[in-house]
């Protein structure tokens, strides 16, 4: 070896980062957080909510190339038209349902952008939310310190060391200076004064609060652009099918692919047995459901006139809630008898579909006489939220039901049953953010023929109700009874000249705020609502 050649080790390379950020990409990001941090600090949902949608959409079809599998699959477009139609709904309507519409749908977008196969709403509702800590990761993993960082330091220390000595000095002096004389003294003090109110005001420019909602800001820009695969949804997903396959494994054959010798002495329930067990079962429930049923039917059905001592409350609350979860388990049962070989079993398998299909039908009819007590509460007390939810949801046990007769008969899987199910309730809750729900209940509400009125639930309406009530002020003389919830949440009776000053006092309070909102916050609604109480 030759001694005059001396041996250095090579400079460490710079860690590559495994997901590599592009220029756009970054770009975006920079942008999305700026944007986030413009529209929602300090205002509440408007137009806003739309604004910041239509950037995530056109941001992703910005950033996915021509040829990406996810731009070939229907889920994706759905998204993204369910992106655009609840963000549209929150800037017109503002309301909760129309915000979490807005929520699902974007979470949606960005999990069928992160994993395309994905087939379930939940599952891509999930990936989009594990997707945020590889995200994040994965930006930072892109930030590193520029070369010669320590060099630098060591200079900026070396300066301030320098530097040092002569402002001591000046501090010295200063003082020195402004006790010898007291009008550079009074100069001197109005200088430190000013610089004091700009420094309290530029801290109080970039408050902690502030600060901690744009580092947010950032982390829901990663997670919302930042595609990092997220595999472990879509590997538990991808284990299921959507029809039943005949199960042939773990008997003692060599015609299947894992029999099964070992002796036992437990003897297993064979089909023919479990075929008798779900018949029986379907048998007796159908039996007693027919009868349920009609008796319902002859009760509801025609010409049902509560007495006047009537508990109508307890008749729609608890017994809505029982038959729907008698409606539920009736599901279940029909899952459980379905789930395996059953489906196959040649000899019994047109009785005992026919037999569920039976009991199917006598559920959909048990859902309208739920229907049939919620409409009876709603003549006779009026509309409420859950009043509506009651609805939406019996149209979703509809639609189940309808699922189950598809797995009956075309041997269809649980999991294709949630699939069809979870998309039902998807396109539920952006039909429930298109309605105009408080406007309608506000309008059903206040009719004559109902003696009583809790008007503290309509005065804690948004702001697009105060018309109505403005325009139905006479309806407070009305009624016999006026109600509100006490500051402990209990409803109590009030006079009605309490309901009038209200009421005037929350018109007052929205004329006079409505105008200093930023246009971030306004929406559609509210805009028309303020138009025509300053009109009047």
């Amino acid at each position: 070896m030759n001694p005059s050649v001396s041996w250095a080790a090579p400079a460490a390379a710079v860690p590559t980062p495994v997901y590599r950020i592009s220029t756009l990409l970054g770009s975006l990001l920079v942008l999305a957080t700026g944007l986030s941090d413009y529209l929602f600090w300090s205002q509440s949902l408007g137009l806003n909510v739309l604004v910041y949608l239509v950037f995530l959409v056109g941001a992703h079809l910005v950033l996915l190339p021509s040829h990406a599998p996810v731009r070939r699959t229907a889920g994706f477009w759905v998204a993204l038209a369910g992106c655009l139609l609840s963000g549209g709904l929150v800037a017109w309507y503002g309301s909760g349902a129309a915000a979490l519409a807005a929520l699902a749908s974007g979470l949606l977008l960005i999990g069928l952008v992160n994993q395309p196969p994905l087939r379930l709403v939940s599952s891509a509702v999930l990936t989009a939310v594990l997707g945020v800590g590889p995200a994040v990761r994965a930006v930072l993993g892109n930030v590193r310190a520029p070369r010669q960082v320590g060099g630098k330091l060591r200079r900026g220390w070396f300066y301030a060391r320098l530097l040092g000595l002569p402002l001591v000095a000046l501090i010295v002096f200063q003082t020195l200076f402004a006790v010898a004389n007291p009008r550079y003294g009074t100069l001197s003090a109005r200088f430190l004064g000013a610089l004091g109110d700009w420094l309290g005001q530029l801290l109080d420019a970039i408050s902690v609060p502030h600060v901690l909602f744009l580092l947010l800001c950032g982390v829901g820009a990663a997670g919302a652009l930042v595609a990092v695969p997220v595999h472990v949804v879509t590997d538990y997903e991808v284990r299921f099918g959507e029809f039943i396959g005949r199960q042939r494994d773990g008997v003692a054959s060599l015609g299947v692919r894992q029999p099964d010798f070992r002796r036992t002495d437990r003897r297993l329930l064979d089909l023919r047995k479990e075929w008798l067990a779900a018949v029986a079962c379907f048998g007796l429930l159908n039996a007693l459901l027919l009868v349920v049923n009609v008796v319902d039917i002859r009760w509801l059905w025609f010409g049902f006139v509560p007495a006047p001592d009537f508990d109508l409350t307890q008749f729609v609350h608890e017994g809505t809630y029982v038959l729907i979860f008698s409606i539920l388990l009736a599901a279940g049962i029909m899952l459980w008898f379905f789930r395996r070989n059953l489906n196959f079993y040649q000899p019994g398998l047109p009785l005992l579909r026919w037999g569920a299909t039976l009991w199917t039908g006598q559920n959909l009819v048990l859902a309208a006489s739920v229907g049939l007590r919620n409409y009876y509460y709603i003549v006779h007390t009026g509309l409420a939220y859950k009043r509506i939810g009651v609805y939406a949801f019996l149209l979703l046990t509809v639609f189940g039901l309808g699922t189950l007769l598809l797995k009956i008969w075309q041997r269809r899987s649980a999991f294709s049953l949630v699939r069809l199910n979870s998309w039902a309730a998807y396109a539920v809750v952006l039909g429930l953010a298109a309605g105009n729900w408080e406007i309608w209940i506000a309008e059903y509400n206040l009719q004559s023929r109902f003696p009583r009125l809790d008007i503290g639930f309509l005065l804690a309406m948004p702001p697009r109700v105060l018309p109505v009530l403005a325009a139905h002020e006479a309806a407070l003389d009305q009624v016999n009874y006026l109600a509100a919830a006490d500051e402990a949440g209990y409803t109590v009776p009030i006079e009605r000249a309490e309901a009038h000053r209200r009421l005037h006092q929350r018109l007052l309070a929205f004329r006079n705020a409505y105008p200093l909102q930023d246009w971030q916050s306004r929406t559609g609604a509210n805009e028309q609502a303020y138009a025509e109480l300053v009109g009047r």
